[in-house]
């Protein structure tokens, strides 16, 4: 069954590669991000067979991917190592990381994650949440982890991390885990990060989740887990400031990229915020998220987020904001642009009841704020609705501009608001009540990025992007 599922996901790929024509599936040098040195030469290398590793997916190697990367811990102040993972499929738990560190996976390298939980240790809750996500208590440890590091790099020739979440997915059906299930990537308190060139599948929970940390860069990734698998998110950067996520293909059981930042009163004690994230070229799916989601764990705030050229398809949402009463902190300046949609479920949505906190201590007079949020050029065919968009009761959320907006729907009510102020311009179907109010001329400068030379803006460069990148 799993191999079904995962040649499915595989078909979707080929479908999109095929409509998407001349896409090339490499980080081109016009990138705006720093370009990931995926290649770069560290002074000393080593191999996991080195340290008695088998690659047969049945020997357990969790020592020896400890014993290689406290070795080479020895050479982090003497231009930092490589830890190469050759052809093969190396079972392992959970391993730390070393700051100075590029771990590089050889084309046909699978990591592949234990299916014994006692091979993923439980550590603390983030204090950013107080307890695990799922349960009260602590959480087990991410597959590959590290925390306080710096200049970390984990990349390849397009090698594999599997997670083989499907044992942790049948747990959490059945009520029968003790803790919170473990990410696939997790770095907390780190810095100058860049994960790229791998193919990551099957996480237990999130698939790649930074925390707490700065400089990082996502480039030329595939993740890949079954529609039907639980939470499953592709890649959550998490109270983490100058972010790059470029040229990626996701299709999960949840959301594709969703960005946070602590839980309730204890997101709002912590106070770090997200800011400063950056994402380009993201294609994919998903039936149970959203393309891109803020929230709805987003108590220290985000802020300043950039997104263009997005491709969503056979899809729930497209863009979400996630919040509720108790949350507190803020979202504003946001700027998504340049979006392509087909047969997606609901195209914008800001949901302002996901109500889960953390416990009974939550303050519910913590209100966020929800503010300046712009987007624009925005197409879509099969859409069942074009906009969700709900405030809170005596929190209206200000500022929401959507411009140059074309979306073919299927819903004989395109769009319902409430609590909403804001502004369009050229939406098609005509928008709500609340944001029928024109831009231009008088508003442009209370649309985040928008000025008066966005004016004459139009489809000319609508999905061009598809075709050169």
């Amino acid at each position: 069954m799993e191999c079904c599922r995962q040649l499915v996901v595989l078909v979707d790929v080929l479908l999109v590669l095929a409509f998407c024509g001349h896409i090339a599936w490499t980080v081109k040098a016009s990138s705006e991000c720093k370009q990931a040195l995926s290649r770069e030469i560290r002074p000393h290398s080593v191999a996991i067979t080195e340290f008695g590793a088998v690659g047969d997916g049945v020997t357990l190697n969790t020592k020896a991917f400890q014993n290689a990367i406290f070795y080479l811990n020895s050479f982090s102040d003497k231009g930092g190592a490589k830890l190469f993972v050759p052809a093969g499929r190396w079972l392992t738990g959970s391993f730390d990381l070393i700051s100075h560190l590029t771990l590089w996976l050889d084309k046909d390298a699978v990591i592949l994650g234990s299916d014994n939980p006692d091979d993923w240790p439980v550590v603390d809750p983030l204090p950013s949440y107080g307890r695990g996500v799922e349960l009260p208590g602590g959480r087990h440890r991410s597959l590959i982890y590290g925390r306080n590091l710096t200049d970390v790099i984990i990349t390849g020739d397009n090698g594999t991390i599997d997670g083989q979440g499907s044992v942790w997915w049948n747990w959490f059906k059945r009520k029968t885990l003790d803790y919170t299930r473990p990410h696939l990537v997790e770095l907390m308190n780190s810095t100058g990060v860049v994960i790229s060139n791998l193919t990551f599948l099957n996480s237990p929970f999130w698939t790649i989740h930074p925390v707490y940390c700065s400089h990082v860069i996502v480039q030329n990734v595939t993740i890949l887990a079954p529609p039907d698998s639980p939470n499953t998110d592709g890649i959550n950067p998490d109270s983490s400031n100058d972010v790059c996520i470029e040229d990626c293909y996701i299709s999960t059981g949840d959301d594709l990229i969703a960005i946070k930042s602590g839980w309730d009163e204890y997101g709002i004690s912590f106070a770090r915020p997200s800011t400063n994230i950056i994402i380009r070229r993201l294609i994919g799916h998903n039936r149970n998220g959203s393309g891109i989601a803020i929230g709805s764990e987003m108590s220290g705030g985000v802020s300043e987020v950039y997104a263009e050229n997005l491709y969503f398809f056979d899809s729930s949402t497209a863009i979400t904001i996630k919040t509720a009463r108790g949350r507190g902190g803020y979202v504003r300046n946001i700027y998504i642009l340049n979006v392509t949609l087909v047969g997606v479920d609901t195209a914008i949505r800001f949901d302002s009841t996901f109500s889960p906190h953390p416990d009974d201590f939550y303050d519910p007079n913590a209100l966020p704020v929800i503010e300046r949020i712009t987007i624009k050029d925005v197409i879509g065919n099969n859409i069942k609705v074009a906009g969700l968009l709900k405030g809170i009761e005596g929190d209206t959320f200000h500022h929401v501009c959507l411009l140059n907006i074309a979306l073919t729907v299927t819903s004989g009510s395109p769009w319902n608001c409430s609590y909403i102020q804001g502004y369009s311009a050229m939406v098609s179907p005509e928008t709500c009540e609340p944001l029928k109010e024109s831009i231009y001329p008088n508003h442009s400068s209370d649309c985040y990025h928008l000025s008066n030379h966005l004016r004459s803006s139009g489809n000319q460069n609508k999905g061009s992007w598809l075709h050169s990148w």
